[in-house]
C-alpha cells in the first residue's frame, strides 16, 4: 500500500522566530511581551529547580545532572521548538527507564543512550511522524504512567522514611521486601520532614494555588532543618553538593558493541520523549489556543536530549505541569522557556551551595507527590469498570509489565496487544447479509451498516457484492469466505468498491484468489467504482491487466453494462 507522509517547509520553522520583527517574517514582539517572558521564565526556572534534582536523583544521577539537563536541555527545545509554551527537562517519565539503564550500563551508558535517542528523535521528526506518535492507544499510556507512577512512589520509600539498606534491589518486588527487612531502621526525625514537607505541598495546593507547593515544601523543610539543626540527610551529605560552575562539554565514550546493547532502551526513551512531549504540546495548545508542530518539536527534543548528553545531563522531554505554569505565568513566547534555562543558570554560578542544605526527605516527599499525580487512579480505575474489557486488559498487562518487567517491554507489549485487539474488533464487526431484491449482497465493515440501496434493474445471472472501508489484512479471509459461499456461480459478478479508501498486499492477494476462481467458474468479474489509492495498488500489483482494463469500471451502471455482455 502506497503511503505518503506529507511534509511541508513551514513544519520545520521554530516558533522562536515569530519573535522576530513583521519585516523579517515574525509577529513582532514588544518591550511588554519580553517582560511577561521573563517574569514566567523567572517563575517556572524556580519550579524546575527541586524537580530537576528530584528527577536527577530517583533515576541514579546527582542533582547536578538534573540541573544541567534543565539548562542544555531546556534551552535548545524553548529555542528550536514546535510549541510556544513547552519546557523541556528531567520528568517522571523516564525515571524508571534510567535507573535501569544506569543500573546495568553505568552512567557512561545512560550519556551514550541520551544521545542515540536524541539522534533518533531528530529521524522521527524529519521523517513526518510527529502526527502519529499521537496514535499510542490511551489504555497503553495510562497503563505505564500509573506504572511509573508505582515505581516512583516505591523508590522514595527509602528516603521518605530513612532506612537504611545495603545494596537495594532496583526489582519492584525485592525492593519492597528490602523495606519490610529495614523497617526497625527507621528514622522518626526524616520522616517528620518528609510528612511535613507532603503537608506543606498540599496545604499550599489547596489555600495559595499560584504558588508551586514544590517549591514552598522544600524551602520550610531546608529552612527548619536549618534553623534547628535536625539531623537528617542533605544533598551535600549524599553528594557534597553542586559544583559551582557550568558543565564542560565532552563527547560520551562509543563502541558499537555498547550501541548495541543499548538500542532498545535508547528506542524507548525516544519514544517515550516524543509521547510526553506531544501531550504536552497537546495540553499548552488547549490551554492557550495556540497549534503547535509536531515535527518540529520532535526535531528540538532531540537537540535537547544531544545537547544534555554532551554535557553531562540526562535525557528530557516537554514537562506537563512546568508547561502549565510557564502559561499561567504569562508567556506569550518561546523566550520564556529560554529565560528559565538561563535562571538556573544563574543559580549554579551563584547559589549553588544553598542546594547543600536541602534535605533529601524533603525531596522524596516531592516525588512522592508527583507519583500520585502521575498514577491518576481514578481514570486507571475508571477504565477497568467503564471501557471495554480489551482495554481493561492491555491497561492491566502495560502496568504489570511496567511494574514486573520493565518499561521497554510495557510500551512494546502494549502497543502490539493494542494493534491485535484493534484488528480484531475490524474483523468482528464485519457484517454480511442479504442485499435488496436487486442487489446480491453487502459486505460491510465498520459500525455504519446502512441498508444497501437498490442497483439498477439487470439479469438475474449478475450477482453485485459490496465491500464498505479499508480492505486490508485483517479482514481480506472474510471477503474470500464469502465470495466462494456464492450459489450457482453466475455469468458475471460485479464487485462494488465506491467505500474503500484503500488496499493492502493482502486485499489484493485475495482478489487475485478469487478472480482465479471466477476464472474456474467461468464467471466473469467486474470491478465498480474503484477509488484512486485501491486503483494504484492494484494496477502496481498487475491485478488490473490480469482482470482486464475493460473490466475497471467508473459507475455501477457501466458496470452492469459490461457484465451483461458476458
Amino acid at each position: 500500500m502506497a503511503f505518503i507522509i506529507p511534509i511541508k517547509l513551514s513544519d520545520f520553522i521554530p516558533r522562536i522566530f515569530e519573535v522576530f520583527p513583521r519585516k523579517l517574517g515574525g509577529n513582532g514582539y514588544s518591550a511588554a511581551s519580553f517582560g511577561k517572558d521573563c517574569i514566567a521564565g523567572l517563575t517556572v526556572g524556580i519550579v524546575a529547580l527541586p524537580l530537576s534534582m528530584a528527577f536527577s536523583i530517583a533515576a541514579g544521577g546527582t542533582p547536578a545532572q538534573g540541573l544541567y539537563t534543565a539548562m542544555a536541555a531546556g534551552f535548545f527545545i524553548s529555542l528550536l521548538g514546535g510549541s510556544k509554551y513547552q519546557i523541556g527537562g528531567p520528568t517522571g517519565a523516564f525515571v524508571v527507564i534510567l535507573f535501569g539503564v544506569i543500573a546495568r550500563h553505568g552512567m557512561a551508558g545512560l550519556i551514550l543512550a541520551g544521545l542515540m535517542a536524541g539522534l533518533m528523535l531528530i529521524i522521527m521528526g524529519f521523517a513526518g511522524l510527529g502526527r502519529f506518535i499521537k496514535f499510542i492507544p490511551y489504555p497503553v499510556t495510562a497503563g505505564f504512567t500509573t506504572g511509573i507512577g508505582l515505581l516512583i512512589f516505591s523508590q522514595q520509600i527509602k528516603d521518605f522514611f530513612g532506612f537504611t539498606i545495603a545494596g537495594g534491589s532496583p526489582e519492584f518486588a525485592k525492593m519492597w521486601g528490602g523495606y519490610i527487612g529495614a523497617f526497625s531502621t527507621i528514622q522518626p526525625v526524616t520522616l517528620a520532614v518528609a510528612l511535613g514537607t507532603l503537608a506543606v505541598i498540599l496545604l499550599v495546593r489547596k489555600l495559595v494555588p499560584r504558588i508551586p507547593g514544590a517549591v514552598a515544601g522544600v524551602i520550610a523543610a531546608t529552612v527548619i532543618c536549618s534553623i534547628f539543626k535536625l539531623p537528617v540527610e542533605t544533598i551535600g551529605d549524599r553528594f557534597g553538593g553542586i559544583p559551582q560552575k557550568l558543565p564542560a562539554l565532552a563527547i560520551p565514550a562509543f563502541s558499537w558493541r555498547m550501541a548495541q546493547d543499548l538500542f532498545r532502551d535508547s528506542f524507548t526513551i525516544a519514544l517515550l520523549a516524543a509521547i510526553e512531549s506531544l501531550l504536552s504540546a497537546v495540553v499548552a495548545d488547549s490551554m492557550t489556543g495556540d497549534r503547535h508542530k509536531a515535527n518540529m518539536e520532535l526535531v528540538a527534543q532531540g537537540v535537547g536530549n544531544m545537547a544534555s548528553a554532551l554535557f553531562g545531563g540526562i535525557p528530557a522531554t516537554g514537562a506537563i505541569a512546568r508547561t502549565a505554569v510557564n502559561i499561567k505565568s504569562g508567556a506569550v513566547s518561546p523566550v520564556a522557556g529560554i529565560v528559565h534555562a538561563l535562571t538556573l543558570v544563574l543559580f549554579v554560578l551563584f547559589l549553588a551551595p544553598l542546594a547543600s542544605a536541602i534535605p533529601l526527605a524533603s525531596l522524596s516527599a516531592v516525588l512522592v507527590m508527583v507519583a500520585w499525580d502521575m498514577s491518576s487512579l481514578r481514570r486507571f480505575i475508571n477504565i477497568i469498570i467503564k471501557a471495554p474489557k480489551s482495554d481493561a486488559f492491555v491497561l492491566l498487562i502495560t502496568f504489570a509489565l511496567t511494574v514486573m518487567v520493565d518499561l521497554a517491554t510495557a510500551v512494546e507489549v502494549g502497543v502490539v496487544l493494542a494493534a491485535f485487539l484493534f484488528l480484531r474488533r475490524m474483523v468482528e464487526v464485519a457484517d454480511i447479509r442479504p442485499g435488496a431484491r436487486t442487489l446480491g449482497a453487502e459486505i460491510i465493515y465498520g459500525s455504519d451498516k446502512k441498508d444497501p440501496s437498490p442497483a439498477p434493474e439487470h439479469t438475474k445471472n449478475i450477482e453485485i457484492y459490496e465491500i464498505t472501508g479499508p480492505f486490508f489484512f485483517g479482514v481480506a479471509d472474510t471477503l474470500q469466505r464469502t465470495l466462494r459461499s456464492v450459489a450457482k456461480s453466475p455469468r458475471a459478478l460485479v464487485l462494488r468498491m465506491r467505500d474503500v479508501p484503500a488496499v493492502d498486499s493482502t486485499g489484493i492477494n485475495a482478489l487475485e484468489s478469487f478472480l482465479d476462481q471466477c476464472h474456474r467458474g467461468k464467471t466473469a468479474l467486474v470491478l465498480s467504482e474503484v477509488r484512486d489509492q485501491p486503483r494504484r495498488a492494484l494496477e502496481k500489483a498487475g491485478f488490473i491487466t490480469e482482470l482486464g482494463a475493460g473490466n475497471v469500471c467508473g459507475t455501477l451502471e457501466a458496470a452492469l453494462k459490461r457484465a451483461e455482455e458476458f
